[in-house]
């Protein structure tokens, strides 16, 4: 070992593992492709409390992928150090929306897919996926369920009332009744035939019924 081998530098060395092109290239896109996410993100988000700060996140993750995974990739002994460091990592992060996690997991594969240096597969696999969700997730359909909540005075404006259901949906289950004295209530799972809620008005204004309330159903729902 000579005295030059002592002093000598590995992270000198590192520098130039990888171009400057390399590395401008593949996070322009991580960012370009990252925005378009957040895009299809915050078109097909469907829950009750839009967040801002996780549309950014995932553009933030696309990055911080691939720069990730350009490290890795540049260096075997580098990439056993980077495994062992992100395993002992927990993130506690509560995923409210089921959907969410698609989005993660896009952002994630992404980064990876593009430090590996297959920009067309990225590019065209993330168009792909845009345009299915952007279709299949802001596509209503008149079949989703619905519940019809009916406060009646007795059981002849009950009767009166679920025949006059009957005749404008598709499909009616009940699925919880009350009974005070004077007062029916009546919890009903619809399919609407199609795309016009004006039926309730007419049911509330029937002899019997006190009110009627239509809540679109987006729980779970087997059968």
């Amino acid at each position: 070992m000579s005295f030059n081998d002592i002093f000598k530098s590995s992270f000198l060395e590192n520098v130039t593992s990888i171009s400057v092109l390399d590395m401008v290239l593949a996070m322009v896109l991580a960012f370009a492709i990252g925005l378009f996410i957040f895009f299809v993100y915050k078109k097909t988000y469907q829950g009750v409390m839009y967040s801002s700060s996780f549309g950014v996140t995932l553009v933030a993750l696309t990055m911080i992928t691939t720069l990730v995974i350009l490290a890795v990739t540049s260096n075997v002994v580098l990439s056993l150090g980077m495994v062992g460091a992100l395993s002992i990592v927990r993130f506690r992060a509560a995923i409210k929306e089921p959907l969410d996690i698609a989005f993660l997991f896009w952002s994630i594969a992404v980064g990876i897919v593009l430090a590996a240096g297959m920009i067309p597969l990225a590019v065209f696999g993330s168009v792909i996926i845009g345009a299915i969700l952007l279709i299949f997730v802001n596509k209503k359909s008149y079949l989703m369920p619905y519940i019809i909540v009916i406060n009646c005075v007795d059981h002849e404006a009950e009767v009166e009332a679920c025949n006059y259901i009957k005749k404008r949906v598709n499909r009616m289950v009940v699925k919880s009744k009350s009974a005070q004295k004077g007062n029916l209530e009546l919890n009903l799972e619809v399919r609407l035939k199609e795309d016009n809620t004006d039926f309730v008005n007419d049911l509330a204004d029937m002899k019997g019924v006190n009110n009627a309330v239509l809540v679109s159903y987006n729980g779970e729902y087997m059968g």
